[in-house]
């Protein structure tokens, strides 16, 4: 840097002014560090050759030499030279790195041991890995990863405060011994990984594609693991970056956490969460009960009003002369002076006009009583004076408000809200204030969000008009009539309005006049807000009634000129002076040797918040340094206050060389468990507090509980200060039920007993009453964070994380603190507003530094840490953070961070104990007995009977397919049994029995002709869904073959689709595949010679070719008739036997549930590769002779309406479809219900839709594909689904004859246990189920314990295992694991029918008897599939199902579209697809992270966003997670942004 060695006080006066005025620009966030930079190179240029020369050689240890070297002490020898240079580049500032207002060195010396602590037990968090595009905040020199060291930068800083003044208070306090428990935190030091990754392209999910991940054959064992597959033990390649982001994060969450607290599940099991269990450590209140303090008597003097009013009028009249307000322009100088005989005479003008001019003669709009809204900005005293005392006069009540900016003010609704409850329909302004109000294209005044309808009147003199002679306003003596509102925010963002009376509002301005010994005459600099609080109760009122002269310095001349105030006390000789902390701040930094300032004028220097804990150092820096000025230690007042008690209490001006008013040294520890404590031992953990003086006069003060009844608390306990006084307000105006626990409240004793008759205002300060009856206040009630039972103070965590020096990360004065309920408990989020210029690495490491500090110091775990870009959080008028508006937005998913931290392991330790599975110690019968002996029946459900053949010529056909198709071909040649429609809807091909048989006999020739393709032998068929795929099926049957349906390549995605076709190619072993010229093509192409190997395909056949030969047909029975090979969700590949016997049962019943023949027509669109949507597409018509139309899922996503106009136009009254069609539909229809009506698209014709599935069904889908076609006619009891699994192609499908499905409610948290607990509609925790459709002829079910193999009772939770004719025969396997194959299609119950063979269908699911009649009468038993045992995820002893999880991170928030969960080492991933823009990725983190551990009582491990598409579907519809899992861990899914949660 340029400037390093200049000597900053050597400079010329102007030059030091510039520098300083540059550094106030930086600290308050409204310049750039490039810009500073540059403009300070600038400024120092002429300076630096003169320096350079002088320059000593560099020191030793690498620090530069320079005033801060003998302050800073350097201990961070490796921190970055940037670091380096800010620190010696700002010897000058006497606090220009540290923000005054917050600090105390000893704040910063503990945060810096803390830090240092946990230094020594470096650990790495992991970083979030972000996109680049995501957010183009940091320049591209930032993203190098940090010095692997990574040590902080220097934690000195330049001390702007000499060594203070802390005497330990009297013996008031009892001081006992403690120890705090300081866990080791959640955070140390960050590592960074190359992140120069190639993008890839997000698959389209229109490709619906079955991968099975890494490669598994269902043969192995469940229990086997994957490890052959891959590169490590745990499944991950060894290269991966996220794995070992996710080794780092498991790292941090195996350090011991803060010991939970106790926790135990009630004897129903049921997960309560405790109230922890006292510590017999904690801290408790000693001292003796709390005696009322009393300030001393109101003195009744002679010359007082009757009425503020009166005051005026006497001023007015006998002083007009004499100067009111001077308002200042925005340099700083003088504006104009109101003397009060203007303030006088414009006043009862205002007032004449407001009761007199404002309506017709006879029909006024104002009366007295009503409430009016004054709107003035902030540089307008004189305006809003003249309108306030106007008001009164009028005795009309004035509410203040801000100005509104914008239509989406922060908080603007809540201004709304307060001027409906006041009634107000009248607003008052200035015509330049009015001309700046943000208008429609018309020129109207735009109506404000939330806002009544208001009619605006400007108050400029020239519209005022003058009262004739005898009209005088009325003055009568104060009484308790409202007199004005003062609104005021509640912590959740509510704005009331607190309602003074006449009364109140004199006797307020008589005892401040007492309190401050205010004389007429004097003169009084305000900088605060004139509109509330101290700045009108001292500014507006209590100085009128003084004949105070009051000099008003608006916010907008303290940001351009901070010392304005400082010079105002000087030139006017002030002797009051009412400031913030921020001003003291603001005057010291920007103080540089001004000689010619003097403060000595000054009585009392009135500190609004000195009842802010951190006002302390503010207060005494501030003296250090004015103090060479003429400024006396004992005219600094603290005081506290608040909007419903008024002032609480002040300190009195002292008496020179008096001692100062001691200090109070707390424990932290102790004061989050509400009790005084001196802290003697940790100085790390100590707060130090300045008193804020006495009780007003004539008032009453006590300290409450601030929570429950308000009992008295004890000498040593921190509770809320309540008032009792005639001068404080007197209700929330119009809101009657709040009011009275606010302003009625009367204090009890230990016993419950009320102390008397007063009642007391809650002034909402929590704080004690010190030796000689001395007021401290630690804090509010709004800015109480209470986690696990301990209080804790945000301005305490704001100041902690400032003492983090995060100058070059985050704006200091832009910081959130707020707590949000999540599981049960109140969790700390920070927010912070983070500069452009700050790094990744930069953010994250500070970051990680406040979760330390915090944990060090406050001993609580934070939540969420969020930054933001520059300039995004809601703002106050008067620019501070408006807190309930950020907590709003973040939890509605709309802050919009640019980094987030969170740490739900550290911070939720009230989680329920994981469930310890008990070894089932009683035997399997005496579960039966007792099952029994309770009355309930075993869960076991049958279909209908298959019934005899009747008819003998069918004999044949119901025998095997080849059979039936040859004899329909015979009987019934020209019946059409397919049709297939392309996209716009046209028959493009059709079946007629000949036909189909004479294709098939064809390929059969094909096949033959190959002579080295044997009886018996596996031949894949490769088809896009269509006639040409039943041909060849019935041509392989023909040539006594075995057919293998597979899903053809996508020509688009050979990399993702081929390698799955040829895993089944080589695990079927398969002879030949047939197929079509094009595809035949794609097979032996460049692009597939990538993804397999071309050169090993078997035999490939196309059947469009022309055969010659003729052969005579070979049909083999004792074989079996195809293989199903599907890839499951988990990722597994299993393909299983199906025999003849098996197809003509299973057709057998499908016929007799749908009632299918040959004159009905049915719509199917499935894909036609395994289960139940082949057997529907290429077996079923052939079997029961009804027409099948045939429309690919494919054809949809050119037409989406092709599969509703198809039902419509043929009006069909069955048809079959999947999810995923549904989805499309529901999708892309939703909204088009109208038109397609105007179409003529009527579906009232369909009697049954069923969706073919393999899970459980989804409700909600299914809802509200009803709800919105409802209008086209479909009948609300259409829309149902069918249930098969592997092992069973078709267990459940809802037929024509049954009763309708039944849905049930189940409580979530009992699933978890495996049991079933019904519950009503809308309880909480609740899970819809509904029946998985009509059990199909043929078909018996029961419920198992998977572990026992004993049957189950009705409605409770197993293992659904099932016996019918077509079931599977086995696994076809290459493992020959014939123990496997046994346990799942030959099983037998433990107990209870040992006899029956039962084949397990791997899903869980229970039975329950319903009040419904089936077909034959009898009660009907409705089976419910709650979802499949391998995709279960077992966390803390209980199984929790994907779905559930993914069901409720779908609900977060609108921007997530699809979500996948999985396990990865006991952590739980969930990954999002983000449908908004960009900037809402980092909302979706906490949001999901809450959701999860509200709903399922999970901490999520990591979040990952990704684009729409990337989590893969297969053609069911169903999502497949290994495959996720497996992309996740090799890092091929190019997320958006991963969070790792600590």
């Amino acid at each position: 840097m340029a400037e390093r060695g200049v000597e900053v006080s050597a400079l010329p006066a102007e030059v030091r002014e510039q520098l300083a005025e540059l550094d106030l620009e930086l600290s308050e966030g409204d310049i750039t560090q490039k810009g500073y930079e540059k403009k300070r190179a600038k400024l120092l240029a002429p300076y630096i050759i003169q320096a350079q020369n002088l320059a000593p050689p560099p020191q030793q240890d690498g620090q530069e030499p320079g005033p801060s070297s003998a302050t800073a002490p350097s201990n961070a020898s490796s921190s970055s030279s940037s670091s380096r240079h800010r620190r010696t580049r700002r010897p000058h500032r006497s606090g220009g790195t540290r923000d005054e207002r917050y600090r105390s060195d000893i704040h910063t010396e503990a945060v810096q041991a803390a830090l240092a602590k946990h230094k020594e037990e470096k650990m790495a968090l992991p970083m979030p890995t972000k996109r680049r595009s995501t957010y183009v905040q940091s320049p591209i020199d930032n993203c190098t990863p940090p010095d692997s060291s990574s040590s902080s930068d220097d934690e000195g800083g330049v001390s702007g405060e000499s060594g203070e003044q802390q005497q330990s208070p009297d013996s008031w306090m009892n001081s006992s011994i403690h120890g705090s428990s300081t866990s080791s935190s959640s955070a140390s030091s960050t590592m960074s990984h190359g992140e120069s990754r190639p993008p890839q392209a997000p698959q389209a999910r229109g490709s619906r594609v079955d991968l099975p991940s890494n490669v598994v054959v269902r043969g192995m064992s469940r229990g086997q693991s994957r490890s052959s597959m891959m590169e490590t033990a745990d499944g991950v390649p060894v290269s991966s970056r996220v794995s070992t982001k996710i080794q780092q994060l498991l790292n941090t969450l195996k350090r011991p956490k803060r010991p939970p607290l106790s926790e135990f599940f009630m004897d129903d099991q049921e997960e309560i969460v405790e109230v922890p269990r006292p510590d017999p450590n904690t801290p408790k209140p000693e001292g003796r009960q709390i005696i009322p303090v009393k300030g001393e008597p109101l003195g009744v003097v002679s010359n007082w009003p009757p009425a503020l009013q009166a005051a005026l009028t006497r001023w007015g009249a006998t002083q007009g002369k004499s100067p009111a307000l001077t308002a200042l322009d925005i340099t700083g100088k003088p504006l104009y002076t109101l003397t009060y005989g203007k303030l006088w005479s414009r006043s009862v003008k205002l007032a004449y006009t407001l009761l007199n001019k404002l309506g017709t003669k006879n029909e006024q709009i104002l009366k007295p009583g009503d409430r009016v809204a004054l709107v003035y900005p902030n540089s307008d005293p004189g305006m809003f004076w003249v309108a306030f005392y106007g008001c009164l006069l009028a005795e009309v009540i004035p509410v203040p408000i801000e100005v509104p900016l914008s239509r989406k003010d922060a908080g603007s609704s809540q201004i709304g809200f307060l001027l409906g409850s006041c009634g107000v329909s009248l607003a008052l302004t200035s015509e330049i204030c009015l001309k700046g109000l943000p208008k429609t294209p018309t020129g109207e005044i735009l109506q404000f969000k939330g806002w009544p309808r208001l009619k605006w009147v400007i108050t400029d003199s020239k519209y005022l008009t003058k009262p004739s002679k005898d009209w005088q306003p009325h003055i009568p003596t104060a009484n308790t009539d409202t007199a004005y509102i003062e609104y005021k925010a509640s912590k959740e963002g509510t704005v009331m309005g607190v309602a003074v009376s006449k009364v109140a509002m004199l006797t307020h301005c008589q005892a401040l006049t007492q309190a401050c010994n205010y004389c007429e005459g004097e003169t009084l600099v305000n900088v605060l807000d004139f509109k509330k609080d101290m700045g009108l109760w001292h500014g507006v009122l209590t100085s009128v009634m003084n004949r105070i002269h009051t000099i008003s310095v608006p916010y907008a001349v303290m940001k351009a000129c901070p010392l304005s105030w400082v010079q105002r006390v000087h030139i006017h000789k002030a002797r009051i002076a009412l400031v913030k902390c921020r001003d003291l701040h603001w005057a010291m930094m920007a103080h540089r040797e001004q000689r010619d300032i003097s403060l000595a004028s000054l009585r009392m220097l009135i500190v609004a918040d000195g009842a802010n804990p951190w006002s302390v150092s503010s207060c005494d820096a501030f003296l250090n340094v004015f103090q060479a000025h003429g400024l006396k230690p004992e005219v600094i007042c603290p005081c506290a206050t608040s909007p419903e008690a008024m002032t609480v209490a002040i300190r009195r001006p002292g008496v020179p060389g008096a001692p100062l008013p001691a200090r109070a040294i707390l424990s932290m520890t102790g004061l989050s468990h509400g009790v005084i404590r001196v802290n003697t031992e940790d100085k790390n953990s100590a707060l130090t507090v300045q008193d804020v003086g006495h009780v007003m006069p004539g008032a009453l003060m006590c300290i409450v509980k601030p929570d429950g009844p308000p009992m008295l608390c004890k000498t040593d306990e921190i509770g809320e200060i309540v008032v009792n006084s005639r001068a404080g307000g007197t209700m929330y105006y119009g809101l009657s039920g709040v009011t009275k626990n606010t302003f009625e409240v009367i204090p009890v004793n230990a016993s419950g007993a009320p102390i008397g008759e007063i009642p007391f205002v809650r002034s909402g300060l929590l704080g004690f009453v010190g030796p000689g009856s001395l007021i401290f206040v630690v804090g509010k009630n709004e800015g109480l964070l209470t986690v696990s039972g301990r209080r804790h103070n945000a301005d305490d965590l704001v100041a902690t994380a400032l003492a983090v020096e995060p100058v070059k990360t985050v704006y200091r004065g832009r910081i959130a603190v707020f707590s949000v309920t999540v599981f049960y408990d109140e969790r700390i989020v920070i927010v912070a507003e983070q500069r452009p210029d700050a790094s990744e690495e930069d953010s994250f490491q500070w970051m990680s530094r406040v979760l330390q500090a915090i944990d060090s110091i406050h001993q609580v775990g934070l939540y969420c840490l969020a930054l933001v870009p520059a300039n995004t959080l809601p703002k106050t008028p008067l620019g501070g953070i408006h807190i309930s508006e950020t907590k709003q937005l973040f939890l509605e998913g709309s802050l919009h961070p640019c980094n987030i931290l969170m740490c739900p392991h550290t911070c939720v330790t009230n989680m329920p104990k994981p469930r310890q599975k008990q070894p089932v110690g009683v035997g399997p019968a005496s579960i039966m007995v007792g099952n029994l002996v309770a009355g309930k029946r075993i869960a076991q459900a049958a279909g209908r009977d298959l019934g005899m053949i009747e008819d003998q010529d069918l004999v044949r056909k119901h025998q095997f397919l080849t059979e039936a198709l040859q004899w329909r071909a015979q009987t019934d040649p020209d019946h059409v049994l397919y049709v297939l429609l392309n996209a716009k809807g046209v028959a493009v091909c059709t079946a007629t029995c000949v036909q189909l048989h004479k294709r098939a006999e064809k390929i059969a020739a094909a096949l033959m002709e190959r002579s080295g393709i044997n009886t018996g032998e596996n031949v894949v068929l490769l088809y896009p869904p269509g006639i040409d795929l039943i041909a060849a099926f019935y041509g392989c049957l023909y040539a006594g073959c075995i057919p293998v349906t597979v899903r053809p390549p996508h020509p688009q995605n050979l990399s993702a689709t081929l390698p799955t076709v040829r895993m089944i190619i080589d695990v079927s072993k398969a002879a030949c595949i047939l197929t079509t010229q094009v595809l035949m093509k794609i097979l032996r192409s460049k692009e597939a010679a990538a993804s397999v190997n071309i050169k090993t395909w078997p035999i490939i056949i196309d059947t469009g070719t022309k055969i010659h030969r003729h052969f005579p047909l070979r049909f083999y029975y004792k074989m079996i008739a195809y293989l199903d090979f599907s890839v499951s969700t988990t990722g597994m590949l299993t393909g299983v036997k199906i025999s003849h016997a098996a197809v003509s049962a299973l057709c057998r019943s499908i016929k007799l549930q749908c009632e299918l023949y040959s004159s009905r027509q049915i719509a199917i669109c499935l894909d036609p590769y395994c289960g139940l949507g082949f057997v529907l597409w290429c077996l079923a018509s052939v079997y029961s002779g009804h027409q099948s139309i045939l429309i690919p899922p494919l054809e949809l996503e050119s037409s989406l309406s092709l599969w509703l106009s198809t039902l419509s136009q043929y009006r069909i009254r069955d048809t079959f479809c999947s999810y995923s069609v549904m989805e499309l539909c529901t999708k892309g229809l939703g909204g088009q219900t109208e038109i397609l009506k105007t179409r003529g698209l009527n579906l009232s014709c369909v009697r049954s839709c069923v969706v073919v599935a393999e899970e459980r069904p989804r409700l909600a889908l299914t809802q509200s594909f009803s709800k919105l076609f409802k209008d086209l006619g479909l009948s609300s009891r259409a829309v149902s689904t069918a249930f098969g699994s592997r092992v069973n192609l078709a267990i459940c499908l809802q037929g024509t004859t049954g009763p309708d499905p039944s849905t049930v409610f189940v409580d979530m948290k009992s699933l978890r246990h495996d049991r079933v607990r019904l519950v009503e509609r809308g309880a909480p925790q609740s899970l819809p189920l509904m029946e998985s459709g009509t059990i199909l002829p043929g078909v018996r079910v029961i419920i198992v314990n998977p572990e026992t193999r004993g049957p189950l009772g009705d409605s409770h939770l197993g293992e659904i295992w099932v016996n019918s004719p077509h079931t599977a025969t086995g696994y076809y396997t290459i493992y020959g694991e014939e123990s496997l194959q046994a346990d799942h299609f030959n099983t037998k119950l433990s107990f209870g029918d040992p006899q029956t063979l039962w084949a397990r269908t791997g899903y869980l699911g229970f039975i329950k008897r319903t009040e419904l009649t089936d077909s034959s009468g009898d009660r009907h038993d409705a089976l419910f599939v709650v979802g499949s045992l391998d995709e279960t995820l077992e966390l803390r002893g209980l199984r929790y199902h994907p779905i559930d999880i993914e069901t409720s991170v779908c609900r977060a928030h609108r921007s997530i579209g699809e979500s996948a969960v999985f396990t990865w080492t006991n952590l739980l991933v969930v990954v999002s697809e983000l449908c908004g823009s960009e900037q809402d990725a980092l909302d979706l983190v906490p949001l999901i992270t809450n959701v999860v551990l509200e709903e399922h009582h999970l901490i999520v491990g990591v979040v990952v966003i990704v684009d729409p598409g990337v989590i893969p579907i297969n053609s069911r519809g169903e999502k497949q997670r290994m495959h996720l899992r497996d992309s996740f861990l090799a890092d091929q899914l190019d997320p958006i942004y991963v969070a790792y949660n600590m």
